[in-house]
């Protein structure tokens, strides 16, 4: 306890006002409060130094002390902390030395932790601030090995950690996939394999809980370093769960300006693992449906590859076995015949252009929406004889990730549908926003269809787009006569979370 008889009041407010508005007059008035308490017991002098990351920038002197005393001087100098011993708040030099009671170093040190503790109650709130921000960016994010590394990065960033890492593992608790924050490139190549869950790692992959410990090198389960790695102490780790089963953890190492991590550190990255857990367990379900989805394309591939190319390339064969017969009983009938036959091959090649345009996905899934309509384009201008125009309005949002793939994957198969059906010379997409919603039409000079006729099961695609807008809450409309045809879908749109416009479909 402080003893009131000592004037601590003054030092306090001074100190609170200085952390709300560190101005030189707000640091006088601390050396002010200073010297009235240190007066108070016949101190001479006395210098008062905060170096915590919220007071960071606080020296004031008073009396004798007016400078800070060099490291050698015969000055009493004692650290002061906060947070029970675990925060470093500043130090205190007093003059003569050895004649200030513990009481007075004890009110200094009060005023400096009530300040920190202000702070810290200030900066928790904007951390968790920080925290939702983080948790919406990484929800829209599917690709998995950057949904980790954006998690890895975000938490070292709201923490405070000089390093961070976050290991995935197997159903047999094996560590499978390694990222970190805060380590180079060529330090990880110096580092080596990644961790095989030894020492601390596996203590918490094994017990599931969380461990908070200020030195890495005096716990008894600590299994040591590789070669090349860096010098790490204060340790922060927590499990990753999903389920009830862990999947994963979090390590943050070395606190910036503290000795250790805090009892809110660990709270906060406990509620991040939680938004993590989900955020990584959709990202693979993603990858398991995008495999399916593979196998599904490669079937539809072979299907219409067997049912348009590979028969076309059998009818050309069956007409080329007579030539030679040809050759000496009907010359013209023969030369007629490899005519066609390289005509027929010529659209052979043609229809090939047009399934290696299907073939090349990633290079619009990795663009935004608009950009990734734009790769498609001119993919799909370089593939086939058919020019096409891309007229995209300003007002066009960047659409979470999930709905940005299933919106190229509509542009992708219309645009197939155009190469391979149509017989058109010239094709146009156009997006915009009408209202609330997306809008996508692509329009062909080609020969169009009837809408609604039975077209025989092998003409998987305008289902399949259908089937997509209604998936992602809106509606496809087809349009087709002798002179074109033109597919417009309309869906809802869910911006990305850096993005400036919403939807009304909402998060899905």
């Amino acid at each position: 306890m402080v003893d009131m008889r000592f004037p601590l009041l003054p030092v306090l407010e001074a100190v609170l006002v200085w952390e709300h508005d560190p101005t030189e007059e707000s640091r006088q008035a601390v050396g002010d409060g200073l010297g009235r308490l240190l007066a108070a017991v016949g101190g001479r002098g006395a210098y008062l130094e905060a170096d915590s990351l919220v007071l960071r920038g606080l020296s004031v002197g008073w009396g004798s002390l007016t400078t800070r005393p060099a490291l050698d001087a015969s000055r009493d100098c004692v650290d002061l902390f906060a947070d029970g011993g675990r925060v470093r708040t500043g130090s205190l030099w007093v003059d003569p030395a050895g004649s200030i009671p513990p009481e007075v170093v004890r009110a200094v040190e009060v005023a400096l932790e009530a300040a920190w503790s202000r702070a810290e109650i200030r900066h928790t709130a904007e951390r968790l601030e920080a925290l939702d921000a983080a948790t919406r960016a990484i929800a829209g994010v599917l690709a998995l090995d950057r949904v980790l590394q954006m998690i890895v990065d975000r938490v070292r960033e709201l923490i405070g950690a000089e390093y961070a890492a976050l290991g995935i593992v197997d159903e047999f608790g094996v560590i499978e996939r390694f990222m970190t924050s805060g380590v180079t490139r060529s330090q990880r190549e110096a580092i080596g394999a990644v961790p095989h869950g030894y020492g601390l790692l596996g203590l918490i992959l094994q017990e599931n809980r969380s461990y908070r410990i200020p030195d890495i090198a005096t716990h008894p389960a600590a299994y040591g370093f590789p070669a090349n790695h860096p010098s790490m102490h204060s340790f922060l780790g927590v499990p990753i769960r999903m389920k009830g089963r862990s999947i994963g953890n979090f390590y943050l190492t070395n606190k910036r300006h503290a000795h250790e991590f805090s009892a809110t550190d660990e709270r906060l990255v406990e509620m991040f693992a939680l938004h993590a857990g989900v955020a990584i367990e959709n990202a693979r379900l993603h990858e398991q449906v995008q495999r399916l989805a593979v196998v599904d394309e490669r079937v539809r591939i072979g299907k219409d590859l067997h049912d348009g190319i590979i028969q076309g390339i059998y009818g050309v064969g069956l007409s080329l076995e007579d030539v030679p017969h040809l050759m000496r009983d009907n010359p013209d009938e023969a030369i007629a015949r490899v005519d066609r036959a390289i005509d027929a091959l010529n659209l052979t090649i043609r229809d090939i252009r047009n399934f290696i345009f299907g073939l090349r996905p990633e290079l619009a899934d990795q663009a935004g929406l608009v950009a990734g309509i734009a790769a498609l384009s001119n993919e799909f201008r370089l593939n086939s004889v058919i020019d096409v125009e891309l007229d995209a309005a300003d007002n066009v949002p960047e659409v979470v990730e999930l709905r940005r793939g299933e919106i190229l994957k509509i542009v992708r198969e219309a645009l197939s549908n155009v190469a391979r059906h149509s017989k058109a010379t010239r094709a146009f997409v156009r997006v915009e926003m009408v209202g609330n919603m997306l809008e996508l039409a692509i329009t062909d000079n080609g020969t169009g269809f009837v809408v609604g006729e039975d077209r025989g099961g092998q003409h998987q695609g305008l289902p399949n787009m259908h089937a997509r807008a209604i998936d992602l809450g809106g509606d496809l409309r087809i349009d087709s006569s002798g002179t074109g045809t033109q597919i417009t879908v309309r869906v809802p749109t869910v911006v990305a979370p850096d993005g400036a416009y919403a939807g009304r479909g909402g998060d899905r």
